[in-house]
């Protein structure tokens, strides 16, 4: 834990750089190969995730409620930020030629429970359950009595009335605005917060700040983020396994072209 160097960060003291498209490859690539040469570690965090997911459908299953599996599913990838510090915090090390071992990747993710992370911690998962409780709601208003108890039947109602697709088209649009917010406000306050002593006030700011500035880059990022966290969750969360590491070792670098400290 003594391996890491950080200190107080003034809010004027961050500058935000411009990045573009490019940068967004870069960072890509960059997230790819930090995964390749770290990939049991990767791989246990990725597991951590999918396995995650794969709890909550069973849950689901179990207790009849079948039809908020698509809607938590979709709403999942929310939290991947958060899991992902221990990608960050392997980056960081890998970037500084420090050793990367268990006890020390480990030590510091459990470091940042007395950290202002933590404090990310309740506001990604306050975003997750008004996500899910919009959902409810949507379905209330639009579905009513016609949600079935079976995930099949319920895809019938939703993609075959008019109801149905109002619920889709409705729920679409609010679930990409809660997306995009909390994006907005977590795509560079996570690496910045496990990164450098900092509140996590002025870390959500620097990370809209961030967006606001460059947001073809940024959302660009967003949109593949989104995309490959879907795609993988299709085959039982299986894809996640990799998925997660590569983008969130990817996010890590991203942040490092971003974010600027004086």
């Amino acid at each position: 834990m003594g391996e890491q160097v950080v200190g107080a960060v003034p809010p004027h003291k961050i500058r935000i750089n411009s990045v573009g498209l490019a940068d967004v490859r870069t960072a890509l690539r960059q997230g790819l190969r930090d995964f390749s040469r770290h990939p049991l570690f990767g791989l246990f965090f990725g597991g951590i995730y999918a396995l995650g997911g794969l709890f909550i459908v069973v849950m689901l299953s179990f207790y009849h409620q079948p039809w908020m599996i698509i809607p938590i599913a979709i709403g999942f990838p929310l939290i991947g930020p958060f899991v992902a510090v221990g990608l960050y915090e392997i980056s960081r090390r890998d970037e500084q030629a420090l050793p990367i071992t268990w006890r020390g990747v480990l030590a510091e993710v459990f470091r940042q429970r007395e950290r202002q992370l933590s404090w990310m911690a309740f506001v990604v998962l306050f975003v997750f359950w008004v996500w899910i409780y919009q959902v409810r709601l949507l379905l209330a208003l639009f579905l009513g009595f016609k949600i079935s108890a079976s995930l099949p039947a319920f895809l019938a109602v939703v993609t075959t009335t008019p109801e149905g697709l109002l619920f889709l088209a409705i729920g679409t649009i609010v679930g990409a605005v809660i997306a995009t917010a909390l994006f907005s406000v977590t795509v560079i306050s996570m690496p910045l917060l496990l990164d450098r002593d900092i509140d996590f006030v002025t870390a959500m700011i620097t990370s809209v700040r961030a967006v606001a500035e460059n947001p073809v880059a940024m959302l660009g990022f967003g949109v593949i983020v989104a995309a490959a966290a879907i795609l993988a969750m299709v085959p039982l969360f299986a894809g996640l396994v990799v998925v997660l590491p590569v983008l969130g070792h990817a996010t890590w670098h991203l942040y490092r072209r971003v974010v600027a400290l004086d």
